[in-house]
């Protein structure tokens, strides 16, 4: 895969988004629940915190370069909130690289 290109690097920033959503619900919010390790979900919390805004900033580059419509845009913004949907939405974006 190449990364030069926003559309790519979007790509990957989505990915690595939702891999931290799941980790964030799956893992770290048990912990903090179940085994009363609240520091688990500041961590995970704050790692996912910053790919989101990676992958917001990736989306914006990728407005801007025109490489996607601003309905597009709205779709991955959307998919970032859902639970595996990122995953779902890479097939989608890897036909339109």
């Amino acid at each position: 895969m190449d990364l030069r290109t926003s559309l790519n690097r979007l790509r990957i920033a989505s990915i690595l988004d939702g891999i931290s959503y799941l980790i964030l619900l799956g893992i770290a919010m048990p912990l903090k629940y179940i085994a009363e390790m609240p520091m688990a979900v500041r961590i995970v919390g704050m790692t996912h915190g910053l790919l989101f805004i990676a992958l917001c900033f990736c989306l914006l580059a990728v407005l801007l370069d025109k490489k996607l419509t601003f309905k597009w845009c709205v779709i991955v913004f959307a998919c970032a909130l859902i639970p595996f949907a990122p995953f779902f939405l890479d097939r989608k974006l890897r036909e339109k690289a």
